[in-house]
């Protein structure tokens, strides 16, 4: 009679366990999942970067195709909307040369107060391929109305006058010395080195309570 009253009571165990195992198993999957995401947008971040900072112009169809392919496992596309997203920046600092180039310095090479971005990181081009809803840049972006706003092309460039006196070319971009000489040595980046900025960005697979609202990025500097 006692083993009779205790018949069924494994499958009552069972059932509750896969309660608890079922849940897990996928939430495994799923951060597994994403975790290969991230590892495929580091690799868009770092491919697309290295063409960028050879001069691939991204307004020809040919390369951007290059970049769809490379992105497709993500779902990246190029046309807009999608599921992941890259952003392309060329980043420079403007000193007492780059204001003199923009005819904005003195007889003595020194800048002008009408070289509004002195001592700042600006903006020399921004190209962005994708879903822009994906993830905002880390560094900021060209702010391009009001009356800081700075005129861009069509192909997201950013001319040497404009980037010297509109405030709204700026980029939120730091850790890395310009050009200067201390103590006799060179230091930090040449005059007028342009810095380029690959970041890649793409949703992931949600999961309460697991994973949430998951967003794999990456980026490089070239």
């Amino acid at each position: 009679m006692k083993n009779l009253r205790l018949r069924g009571v494994s499958s009552v165990e069972f059932t509750f366990e896969i309660l608890v195992l079922v849940p897990l198993l996928l939430g495994t999957g799923i951060i597994g999942v994403n975790m290969v995401k991230n590892l495929q947008t580091t690799q868009v971040a770092r491919d697309v970067g290295h063409m960028f900072a050879r001069g691939i112009n991204f307004g020809q169809p040919g390369n951007l195709t290059v970049v769809g392919n490379l992105g497709q496992n993500l779902g990246l596309n190029t046309a807009g909307g999608g599921s992941a997203e890259v952003i392309l920046s060329a980043v420079t600092y403007v000193d007492d040369n780059a204001c003199a180039g923009a005819g904005e310095a003195d007889t003595h090479g020194v800048h002008t107060g009408a070289c509004t971005n002195y001592g700042n990181w600006v903006f020399q081009q921004r190209v962005t391929i994708g879903n822009p809803s994906v993830r905002s840049s880390n560094y900021g972006a060209p702010l391009t109305s009001g009356p800081t706003g700075v005129p861009m092309n069509a192909d997201g460039t950013i001319t040497l006058a404009n980037y010297c006196t509109y405030a709204g070319a700026r980029a939120n971009f730091s850790g890395v010395n310009p050009y200067s000489i201390v103590n006799g040595q060179a230091q930090g980046l040449p005059s007028g080195q342009v810095l380029y900025i690959a970041e890649a960005a793409a949703y992931g697979y949600n999961m309460q309570p697991f994973v949430n609202n998951a967003v794999s990025y990456s980026w490089g500097i070239f």
